[in-house]
């Protein structure tokens, strides 16, 4: 089963390595992380890279394709390169996938049109520009094929619901085991109808 990641400059660094910890445990996986050029590719905190192994001509096709979110997101969305590859690859793929605001490059790239789906809470209202049903209130949103979710940290949540899907209820449960992923974060603050009014606030003027 090969697994193709798309990297790309100023992307979120755990939308891509979140759910690469999850999914690179099914049985048979390959995953694959490909880039326009092969080489490091630097997050959107400038500290960190990820190496691309490929370019996204050597990988013309995909069972999942998983595509990250970030500030580098817009760029890609003008990007008709990287968005002819997108809609190559769904249309092969037995999963399209997307964390936060990578779900904006899909819906630039046709495949959100007429989907429900959503993005990072900042973000998710700009879907309806690309002909998709924003939701806002559902941390992951499966329609046919292609599955996205909210931000940043929800890519573990969507990885450990495709593994659900593909391998049944005790893998995917293996899986969240071995990561040993058992949030007890101090507050219970990670979605806008959770956090203090003053902290979307303060989030909404960091993003703006």
């Amino acid at each position: 089963m090969l697994i193709t990641v798309l990297l790309y400059e100023n992307m979120t660094a755990l939308d891509a390595i979140g759910p690469y910890e999850v999914l690179s445990r099914l049985p048979g996986a390959e995953v694959r992380f490909v880039a326009e050029r092969v080489g490091v590719v630097r997050t959107d905190t400038r500290a960190l890279g990820l190496s691309a192994d490929a370019t996204i001509g050597d990988v013309p096709r995909a069972d999942i394709l998983l595509v990250p979110g970030g500030p580098g997101d817009e760029a890609m969305q003008r990007n008709e390169n990287v968005l002819a590859w997108v809609r190559g690859i769904h249309a092969g793929a037995r999963w399209t996938t997307s964390v936060c605001t990578g779900s904006l490059i899909l819906g630039a790239a046709g495949v959100l049109r007429g989907r429900r789906a959503t993005s990072h809470f900042m973000r998710v209202d700009r879907l309806a520009a690309f002909g998709a049903e924003p939701v806002r209130d559902e941390r992951i949103v499966v329609e046919g094929n292609v599955i996205t979710c909210a931000g940043v940290s929800a890519g573990i949540d969507m990885g450990l619901r495709l593994v659900q899907m593909i391998a049944g209820d005790d893998f995917a449960q293996a899986v969240q085991l071995g990561i040993e992923y058992d949030p007890q974060p101090p507050f219970d603050a990670g979605s806008p109808a959770k956090a203090p009014p003053h902290v979307v606030e303060l989030v909404r003027q960091a993003m703006a």
